[in-house]
């Protein structure tokens, strides 16, 4: 069906040659019949960084062509899902959807919300930054720190966590056997390299990092580290994120701290916690504290998700109801509340799993 109009244009095009300019007619049929051959002809395409056919066409490329053949054949591009008005159609890079999502669908983190926005604006707008981003999230289960990346992902690129610019790793399923080390780094190194050349801005996420094995970080530690480029690829517009249980106990204590001072928990800042959460890591058992991403101070950012208490819980009760087109009252929201386990055991503060079970806590207070 496509072909019976896409050929004529073509003949068309063909037809007019003399009167173009040839190089933007090579440029655009270069480019076209990458997208054929390696998206709907599903080809073996092998993507190269700054490879002009890689890029999608835009306009100073055009002006030669009848004005009628480059709106028909902009129209069936954009049909495909292709077109934007410049740069790579995959990244989008929404700093104000970012921030305004960080306000509102994240609750009680208020120094997540700020570094988090700090880190990811500065580095976008900086195109010259001289290393990755590397971002390490700390804090009990249920706090938001896959939530935060997810949050990250959706606003930086088009299809979120989907795209082909993203790839999220779990240490325990993708890397379950120490035996398989050496396999590993080269699978994860290749995969690494491999998606760099794929997109100009990357994401790599790290979940249960605590559990990565040493060896594994220090064989990815190049391309978190302060080089032009590691084998001809650079790897300076990446983003790693590492997520992970550690410091989880030490950032409970000094929200708990600050509670028993009478101090409101907004008022805890950065100073109070990165440098424990640094400490911390060094000291604990597993890939972070032995592997040279530690030791050569790699990671820009310690991030704490402080635990969530019992009207954090009612708020993400209320986004859940909210995400299935409901309205729960006050009295529905505090029965949810009230069913979660709250630690520690005198205080009842914190929601013991913060928010990561109210989804499915709610279908019992469904009528």
């Amino acid at each position: 069906m496509i072909w019976r109009w896409l050929l004529p244009l073509i003949c068309a095009l063909s037809a007019e040659a003399d009167f173009l300019s040839l190089d933007s007619i090579s440029n655009v049929s270069t480019y076209y019949f990458n997208y054929f051959y390696c998206n709907i002809w599903e080809g073996e395409c092998q993507p190269q960084q700054d490879d002009s056919t890689q890029q999608v066409p835009v306009g100073d490329l055009w002006p030669s062509f009848p004005q009628d053949y480059t709106s028909l054949l902009h129209q069936w591009y954009c049909s495909l899902g292709q077109c934007c008005e410049s740069g790579d159609c995959r990244i989008t890079n929404n700093i104000t959807g970012l921030a305004k999502d960080l306000q509102t669908k994240l609750h009680g983190q208020h120094l997540v919300q700020s570094v988090v926005l700090k880190a990811i604006q500065g580095f976008i707008n900086n195109p010259e930054s001289n290393k990755p981003l590397t971002l390490s999230f700390h804090g009990w289960t249920g706090t938001g720190k896959n939530y935060v990346a997810r949050i990250i992902a959706d606003n930086l690129y088009r299809d979120g966590v989907k795209s082909e610019c993203v790839r999220l790793f779990i240490a325990p399923f993708h890397f379950p056997h120490a035996r398989l080390l050496e396999t590993y780094k080269g699978q994860l190194r290749e995969a690494i390299r491999d998606l760099v050349l794929r997109c100009p801005q990357t994401l790599f996420i790290f979940d249960e990092a605590e559990k990565l094995h040493p060896g594994l970080i220090d064989a990815i530690k190049p391309f978190m580290d302060h080089y032009d480029n590691v084998d001809g690829v650079s790897y300076r517009r990446a983003i790693f994120i590492f997520l992970s249980n550690i410091g989880g106990a030490t950032i409970n204590d000094v929200a708990l701290d600050f509670w028993h001072s009478g101090q409101n928990r907004e008022d805890i800042g950065m100073e109070d916690l990165e440098h424990r959460l640094r400490a911390e890591t060094m000291e604990t058992q597993g890939g972070f504290a032995q592997s040279e991403l530690m030791s050569n101070h790699l990671i820009d950012f310690f991030v704490p998700f402080l635990p969530l208490e019992y009207r954090h819980v009612k708020l993400c009760a209320q986004d859940a109801y909210a995400a299935r087109g409901l309205e729960a009252d006050e009295a529905t929201l505090d029965e949810v509340a009230k069913a979660m386990l709250y630690v520690p055991k005198e205080e009842r503060l914190f929601s013991a799993q913060g928010c990561k079970s109210i989804p499915q806590r709610i279908n019992f207070f469904l009528p």
